[in-house]
């Protein structure tokens, strides 16, 4: 399944939760928007619940997090409701005191017994 961008049906603004309880997202996809919303947010509880235990830091501080700007989703590779494994890749744009930047990632998703969860990713620099 791939996706162009600007096209995938759900904006970064709208993940696929709201407020403090947070349903559980049916694809990779939707659970890299709601990542990116959680680190757009702060969100530390939900990042380490969505982390896979296999590269889950022990602890996670977003202190130095730049501020979050803009998502857009390049493609996906699998990661549907059925699929047991999925890759995202997505250009986030930030903002710190230096200027404007953009994360260019490629993400690992895996999903078990039915939660998905973010695996890794490889950072291409731009």
């Amino acid at each position: 399944m791939t996706s162009a961008p600007g096209e995938t049906g759900k904006s970064f603004a709208d993940p696929c939760h709201a407020g403090p309880v947070r349903d559980q997202p049916t694809t990779a996809e939707e659970l890299m928007r709601s990542r990116f919303a959680a680190f757009r947010d702060g969100d530390v509880p939900w990042l380490v619940a969505t982390w896979h235990r296999s590269t889950r830091p022990d602890d996670l501080d977003l202190d130095d997090n730049p501020r979050w700007r803009g998502l857009q989703v390049v493609d996906t590779v699998d990661g549907g409701p059925d699929d047991a494994t999925g890759v995202v890749e997505f250009r986030a744009t930030y903002v710190t005191d230096d200027g404007i930047g953009v994360l260019h990632e490629r993400s690992r998703f895996v999903r078990e017994e039915g939660r998905w969860y973010y695996v890794d990713g490889d950072v291409d620099p731009l």
